[in-house]
């Protein structure tokens, strides 16, 4: 009898109506597809170990000059007629930095001058009246009363030579204040002073000077920093523009807490540098310790709303869920500071997409290239 399938009958068919027509003949004769077995998804798997971290603590601020001292005019003040430095110049203790105008003090300083020598000829002259007088007193040439007037006379005169003494001195230490000294060595920071300016006395400081040159980094550190560090701890100063760093020393550490911004105050001592300016901008780094932790790619370490976890591999490949605390992170990766001690089998790549309980295969080194990348296309789609 001849067999009801009619695959005999479509192969005289043409080809193309007969490929239209395979499924259907297929399952006419009761024929089955080949179905292809699912696989466990493919994931990428790193032991992290333990490895050197370097605790530093990081903070900004500004480059000072330790000791700055304002600079203005003393006494009267008066109309600035020289100005002798620059922004920059080093000054030696006492050297002049800028002059005011003695045209009303010099003729007084002349005045008082010739008035003590006017006083000390006159005093001259009563003193040889007196030794004259008490030399003829023996004889009575003259009497009492005329030895004691010109006695006295002598001494008045003497007198009128100190006052008008200390009048010329009070004039000329004047005088000298119109001399703007540098009170101690260093450099010169700022200067307002100009030529024809009126300076007075309790205004605006006409130079600002650094004592020696000596510089440091006043900064602004969090609240909870300060605890790790000490006076004397070497640090790491970089400053805006410039790619050597600076090394110097904790100097001072802030007493008081800003109850606003909840930060303190630190000074780090620097050495003298003409790269260091005060004013410009700068960034400072303490090490305060060193300890071992599993260090992970950024990828590894996932996060929801109970925390930050990774996912763990068994010795069956089979995923768990595993709470971690993130300390912060480096170029190398991401700092765990709890939850590993670095010999588990963690989930690099396509962790967010597996579950708990499933079963993966892990890539080889070979693969693990292909596995980030098919990993990656998952998550952008």
């Amino acid at each position: 009898m001849p067999s009801p399938c009619p695959y005999r009958s479509a192969t005289r068919l043409p080809r193309r109506l007969a490929v239209l027509s395979l499924a259907a003949l297929l399952a006419a004769c009761g024929g089955k597809p080949e179905q292809t077995p699912d696989l466990p998804p493919l994931v990428s798997v790193v032991v992290p170990g333990l490895s050197d971290v370097i605790n530093t603590v990081t903070f900004t601020g500004t480059i000072n000059a330790r000791d700055e001292m304002p600079i203005t005019v003393e006494g009267e003040g008066g109309r600035i007629a020289a100005v002798l430095v620059e922004i920059g110049d080093k000054v030696k203790q006492g050297q002049v930095l800028a002059r005011l105008s003695t045209s009303v003090i010099e003729p007084q300083v002349n005045s008082l001058r010739a008035s003590l020598e006017e006083a000390r000829t006159s005093a001259e002259l009563a003193a040889s009246d007196s030794r004259r007088a008490q030399g003829v007193a023996a004889s009575g040439a003259l009497s009492k009363e005329e030895i004691e007037r010109r006695r006295g006379a002598a001494a008045n005169a003497e007198a009128r030579v100190k006052v008008a003494a200390a009048q010329l001195a009070e004039v000329q230490a004047r005088r000298g204040r119109t001399d703007i000294r540098a009170p101690m060595d260093g450099v010169v920071l700022t200067r307002t002073a100009e030529v024809g300016q009126t300076a007075t006395v309790g205004g605006e400081p006409l130079f600002r000077l650094g004592r020696g040159g000596e510089v440091e980094m006043r900064g602004r550190i969090a609240e909870q920093d300060l605890a790790a560090l000490e006076v004397g701890q070497p640090a790491k100063v970089l400053v805006t523009g410039v790619e050597q760093p600076f090394v110097g020393k904790v100097r001072l550490l802030g007493a008081v807490i800003d109850p606003d911004t909840r930060l303190g105050s630190i000074r780090i001592d620097l050495p003298s540098h003409r790269q260091l300016r005060p004013g410009a901008f700068a960034r400072g780094e303490v090490v305060v310790g060193q300890e071992r932790f599993p260090i992970l790619p950024q990828t590894a370490v996932l996060s929801d709303a109970n925390g930050t976890y990774v996912m763990q591999l068994d010795r069956d490949n089979k995923v768990s869920k595993l709470p971690v605390t993130v300390a912060g992170t480096r170029n190398a990766g991401v700092i765990v500071a709890a939850g590993l001690s670095g010999s588990e089998r963690i989930v690099t790549t396509a962790g967010a997409f597996l579950q708990p309980g499933e079963v993966v295969r892990v890539a080889e080194p070979a693969d693990t290239a292909v596995a980030g990348k098919t990993a990656a296309v998952g998550e952008a789609r």
